[in-house]
């Protein structure tokens, strides 16, 4: 059975979800830079981590397939009370709730005034340090990060055509903003279902300004290539003149796959865009880094695009916190990724993508119908207050179901064995 990568939900991308605090980890004014390095290391044995929440990106329109249960939550407002009432988890660090996402900005935050100053600049500074990098700036949007960033190698390359993974998230969940805002080029190269290739990047003959790579490619269940063929497709951009620039929306849950350090993998590229609130359970926000005229360049952009508000604080210091206590965290979830996947192995009805997982998330493959998932969803959730998945993401099979499964704070508190009776619950419909 052929699988095609899944299809995007736009809450998991748009979602803010805090977490629970995880036992062991570092106090939020730890600095990320002094325990990058050591929370990467033990990645290249197949017992590192990571983190990020599937859970909330799942919460689409019902799918089609048989009808739930009478009595199943129609109504947003109804899944929020069914959810609220849950004790446990399955996915990434948690329920969510507004005071845990303030409890992640210290009360001693210093402010900024328009990007300038304060736990802004305090961040910059810190993912200098983390990404081995001249130079950074903050931006509250990820779309914003990357349309910005991308205009601006394709204006210094005189070249407007860009280069990426059919899945890549700035062609196929952005609206194609790069090309309605920045008259840029997309051109998609190698299959949708497999990842990219340095074979399949040989095919292009014209100028290309930018090499946008993913890592991990998110919508393949977080598949990454091996160092050798990342290595070569960096330089085969930068043999033609062209920019490298990286997606590293979830870098910190690459580097564990990685067992490297961020700055090791930041290396190969020029610029390098990295979220705070996917893996690492933050408020909003992004930073891009790289040499110093290009982030400069690009934080005009962030004035232009409006993203430079009057204060940027509170999602910076909660960025920093979060940066501080989840990063080395990595390997630790990485290990629980791979335990849950042994324990899922052998289980009849369930196919695990890709096997084993290679950084912190995974994807399942359930046979079971749309709605007799999402009936037996509830039913966990209301007869055991285990909160799972509110639905299930669509395969061109109606007896096949997809799931993303993040391993995070709240994943962590489940014992493999518990995890592999949940996903039988929700097979038996």
């Amino acid at each position: 059975m052929t699988v095609m990568p899944a299809p995007h939900d736009a809450a998991v991308d748009d979602a803010a979800v805090p977490g629970t605090p995880a036992a062991g980890t570092p106090a939020p004014g730890t600095s990320a830079a002094g325990v990058a390095a050591a929370g990467s290391t033990t990645g290249g044995d197949g017992s590192p981590g990571s983190a990020r929440s599937a859970d909330a990106g799942l919460a689409a329109a019902r799918p089609g397939g048989s009808a739930p249960d009478a009595g199943t939550p129609d109504t947003a407002a109804e899944l929020a009370a069914l959810r609220g009432g849950c004790t446990r988890f399955l996915t990434w660090h948690g329920p969510g709730r507004a005071a845990d996402l303030l409890a992640t900005i210290p009360p001693d935050t210093v402010t900024d005034r328009y990007g300038d100053g304060g736990a802004v600049t305090e961040l910059e500074s810190e993912i200098m340090l983390v990404l081995g990098k001249p130079a950074a700036v903050f931006l509250p949007s990820g779309t914003m990060a990357q349309q910005a960033v991308l205009r601006v190698h394709a204006d210094r390359q005189q070249r407007r055509l860009i280069v990426f993974h059919p899945a890549c998230h700035i062609d196929v969940h952005e609206g194609r903003g790069y090309e309605r805002l920045h008259q840029l080029t997309g051109r998609p190269v190698g299959e949708r279902d497999r990842l990219l290739a340095v074979t399949d990047l040989e095919q292009v003959a014209e100028p290309v300004g930018a090499l946008v790579i993913e890592l991990p490619q998110r919508d393949l269940g977080g598949q990454q290539p091996d160092w050798a063929a990342l290595e070569a497709q960096a330089a085969w951009a930068r043999e033609r003149g062209a920019a490298v620039h990286l997606d590293g929306a979830r870098l910190w849950e690459s580097a564990a796959g990685y067992g490297k350090p961020p700055a090791g993998i930041a290396a190969l590229f020029d610029t390098v865009y990295v979220s705070f609130y996917k893996g690492l359970g933050a408020l909003p926000g992004c930073c891009v880094a790289g040499p110093e005229d290009v982030v400069a360049e690009v934080r005009e952009w962030r004035h232009r695009m409006g993203g430079t508000l009057f204060g940027l604080w509170p999602n910076a210091a909660s960025a920093l916190s979060c940066l501080a206590r989840r990063l080395p965290m990595m390997p630790r979830y990485l290990s629980h990724a791979r335990a849950i996947a042994d324990s899922l192995r052998d289980l009849p009805g369930v196919t695990i993508l890709p096997d084993p997982p290679q950084t912190p998330m995974l994807h399942l493959l359930l046979r079971t119908t749309a709605g007799d998932f999402t009936a037996a969803s509830r039913r966990l959730a209301t007869e055991q207050g285990v909160w799972t998945w509110p639905a299930a993401m669509s395969t061109p099979d109606p007896g096949t179901q997809r799931v993303e499964l993040v391993v995070g704070d709240a994943t962590l508190a489940m014992r493999p064995a518990e995890v592999r009776e949940f996903i039988r619950a929700l097979l038996a419909g």
